[in-house]
């Protein structure tokens, strides 16, 4: 092996809870109320994919993109006021980042990646950050992974990805990686009976990481 990518949202940062907590106040505004199997359902994909999933399922008849700008919106002032790092981050960079070449594949725009990124203080660990502004197809397709290791220059099969979300995972596998789930509270129901292997935490998948060389 000799690159790992990691997903951003859910895997690096403890961000999906703001973006439940987002996705739950826009639906009370229109009346509804949304399924956790819904959220589930959007996770991993491109923005303004996963809110024409949440106007489909909810039958809100608004544009995909006005119901993208509003969460955005919440979005942005959650982050600004601070991002977590999901447990072992810190810890496994450093660490990872002698050996291998680190990217970032990522759903996310840009715009939010760099307020992450800043508040982290992490940048200078990865070579590459793949965000979704230049990609067509959102996860599960393997465009954005096959991207971000195009960039690293080294085949999928000579790469790790990390994912928190069967999407996610799901974009790995197709692009040919070696797919180490590592769930979080949000995506432990979901299928990743197709993964490489699936982590207790950070620290497990840099161990695990180790151990297959």
């Amino acid at each position: 092996m000799r690159a790992i990518v990691f997903d951003m949202d859910g895997l690096m940062i403890d961000s999906e809870r703001i973006y439940w907590d987002a996705g739950r106040h826009i639906a009370r505004q229109y009346g509804k109320e949304v399924s956790d199997q819904t959220l589930g359902r959007m996770m991993g994909r491109k923005p303004l994919e996963s809110l024409t999933v949440f106007a489909h399922e909810l039958g809100i008849p608004q544009p995909p993109e006005v119901l993208l700008a509003a969460r955005e919106a919440r979005v942005v002032t959650a982050l600004k006021a601070g991002v977590e790092p999901m447990p072992g981050l810190m810890d496994v960079l450093p660490v990872l980042g002698l050996k291998y070449k680190l990217a970032i594949a990522t759903s996310a725009r840009r715009s939010m990646v760099d307020i992450i990124m800043r508040s982290l203080g992490v940048e200078h660990y990865f070579t590459v950050v793949q965000t979704s502004d230049d990609v067509t197809n959102g996860k599960p397709d393997p465009e954005i992974y096959l991207k971000a290791m195009g960039k690293l220059g080294v085949e999928p099969a000579e790469s790790v990805v990390l994912e928190d979300s069967s999407n996610g995972a799901l974009s790995g596998k197709r692009a040919g990686a070696y797919v180490i789930a590592v769930p979080s509270q949000y995506t432990r129901q979901q299928d990743f009976s197709f993964a490489d292997y699936i982590a207790a935490d950070l620290h497990d998948a840099a161990a695990h990481i180790a151990a297959i060389g």
